[in-house]
């Protein structure tokens, strides 16, 4: 029988061996692998390139309500775009529901706006910001049940934040009902006496930001919300680890027994609390939270990526416009810290600054590189096998990756919605040049081809 599409002469990596291997794909799926596979209506010549699953990026905000005024520059079309032409074909946003709307509601709409706009595949994530008895109790195990297997709680920023006893409710309820809870770690008290006083002495750069949010903060909440998992026996995932100290609570956890995921992102590899510092507020472009940390931390990141701790690499793209009254440089945000929206972007330039500094750098194997962007995602919130890697039966996703092209970063040639880029100038030795999504070709020779065709995955327990 004739295939649809065969990938031929590329070294096919997953996260547990490399191989020269030819895929053969028909309906958008992997039928076979290895060689002499017959004809084919279409060939993707894979020659001298790495051949990787495509890649899931399970921390991603788009679309989302973000405060009276700002708005996130990118939606579900220009975001997944972007994230397509970085090598990655799953993405799973956050749907967060507005003050007294239920999680139901929030789904339909965040339903509504992805529908016709996914140039990826998707699946949600839930935030759970008002853990009622009724919701605890009967929306979220019927949500659960439906496929929605993944709840993020915030231990900072008012209006999100959830006190311990919330917290444990929810994990109790996930844990039953069969779903991981994502946690946000930091004090938030702890924050807002050191953003009280920063104020007070009239501290209002964006570095006061990194200042007011410091490694203490995270190490504290990662410690509690690794006791609440502990006592209620759930999983957890803790994100965008920052630093060492949080990193040794968490491997202390993890030898206790406790089932946690870990994860970290592109900002803590590259960025230093230094980048905030500015005379002309372009600090304000690296406001996330939690901040980047010193340079001693940014090594204690890269060895727990190398030694296992880190499960999950993940982009936190959270992206608004730098010169914008909706955005960065809103009227409020050019008089304080605190008023400059939290997050940047990431979702394209993700794989290949962890490609660049870690493969091409010798720090990584190729297939740890493969588990940290894909397999392990697809593990950790049920994608697996359909997605995460090379397999027969799995959906045809793939990343055709050519380590001799040398590209430097700039947003100008970037795909998302944004106005800049943080990693500018960053100089990145390899780029997936071409990706297919369940079997076709949605990238070629770097660029975007054809209109969204991405879907939204259904129940992830299937």
């Amino acid at each position: 029988m004739k295939h649809d599409l065969l990938v031929r002469g590329g070294t096919v990596v997953t996260a547990s061996d490399i191989q020269e291997a030819d895929i053969a794909i028909r309906d958008g799926v992997i039928v076979q692998i290895g060689r002499d596979l017959g004809p084919a209506a279409r060939i993707v010549d894979a020659q001298g390139c790495h051949v990787l699953p495509g890649a899931i990026d399970s921390h991603v905000h788009l679309a989302q309500p973000s405060g009276d005024g700002i708005v996130m520059a990118d939606g579900f079309a220009s975001g997944t775009l972007s994230a397509l032409c970085g090598g990655t074909t799953t993405v799973m946003p956050f749907c967060l529901p507005a003050p007294g709307q239920s999680l139901r509601a929030a789904l339909a709409d965040y339903h509504a706006l992805a529908d016709g706009n996914l140039h990826t595949d998707a699946s949600f994530h839930l935030i759970l910001n008002d853990p009622t008895e009724a919701q605890l109790g009967q929306e979220l195990p019927a949500l659960i049940a439906e496929g929605y297997r993944s709840i993020k709680v915030f231990m900072t920023y008012e209006g999100l934040r959830l006190r311990d006893d919330q917290i444990l409710a929810t994990m109790d309820a996930a844990r039953a009902a069969g779903a991981v809870v994502m946690v946000h770690a930091e004090n938030e008290d702890v924050i807002r006496h050191l953003a009280d006083r920063a104020e007070r002495m009239g501290d209002l750069v964006p570095a006061a930001h990194a200042r007011t949010r410091p490694v203490a903060a995270e190490r504290e909440a990662t410690h509690r919300a690794l006791t609440l998992a502990e006592v209620t026996d759930a999983p957890v995932v803790i994100v965008h680890v920052s630093n060492g100290e949080a990193i040794e609570e968490i491997a202390r956890a993890r030898a206790r027994g406790v089932n946690v995921t870990a994860e970290t992102c592109p900002q803590y590899l590259v960025l230093t609390a230094r980048d905030l510092e500015s005379m002309d507020w372009s600090g304000a472009k690296y406001v996330c939270s939690p901040p980047p940390r010193d340079e001693a931390h940014q090594q204690a990141v890269w060895r727990a990526i190398e030694t296992g701790v880190f499960d999950l690499f993940s982009s936190d793209h959270c992206p608004f416009l730098y010169d914008s009254p909706t955005g960065k440089l809103n009227r409020r945000g050019r008089q304080s810290f605190r008023h400059v929206p939290n997050g940047i972007p990431g979702i394209e330039t993700r794989l290949p600054i962890l490609w660049t500094l870690g493969v091409m750098g010798g720090r990584i194997d190729m297939m740890r590189f493969v588990a940290l962007t894909a397999t392990n995602h697809a593990r950790t919130y049920g994608l697996y096998p359909r997605k995460g890697s090379i397999a027969i039966g799995a959906d045809a996703d793939l990343a055709i990756w050519d380590s001799r092209i040398r590209r430097t970063i700039r947003h100008a040639d970037l795909h998302d919605a944004c106005d800049y880029s943080p990693y500018e100038g960053f100089r990145a030795q390899g780029w997936p040049m071409t990706v297919i999504l369940r079997g076709a070709v949605v990238v070629e020779d770097g660029q975007p081809v054809g209109g969204p065709r991405g879907r939204y995955l259904g129940d992830r327990g299937a």
